[in-house]
């Protein structure tokens, strides 16, 4: 689960640079495969905030995909609006982190 809970004010300031960034991944129709997982572990690791494009999900099936990824991850699901959503986790190097939460 995710270790580090975010606060009102800190999911607002992530939305807002989520606004710049377009989809780092797709998920397309296979749906949360491992190798999705492998790649938005990667994803997250060096970016830290990342932006993802559900492709092959119908709006019933996008939150509970949201909830999966972020349990498996141990990242936090920022927002959610149409066919997007944002994803957040902290780097735990400290020297190595890209965005300091406010």
């Amino acid at each position: 689960m995710n270790e580090l809970p975010l606060t009102g004010s800190q999911k607002t300031f992530l939305r807002g640079h989520g606004q710049l960034l377009g989809p780092t991944l797709k998920v397309g129709k296979g749906g949360l495969t491992p190798a999705f997982f492998a790649e938005l572990r990667r994803a997250l690791g060096s970016q830290e905030l990342v932006k993802l494009r559900f492709l092959g999900a119908d709006r019933d099936e996008r939150p509970v995909w949201c909830a999966k990824i972020a349990e498996e991850t141990g990242c936090a699901c920022v927002g959610a609006v149409g066919h997007t959503a944002l994803f957040y986790k902290q780097n735990p190097d400290p020297a190595a982190r890209l965005i300091s939460l406010p």
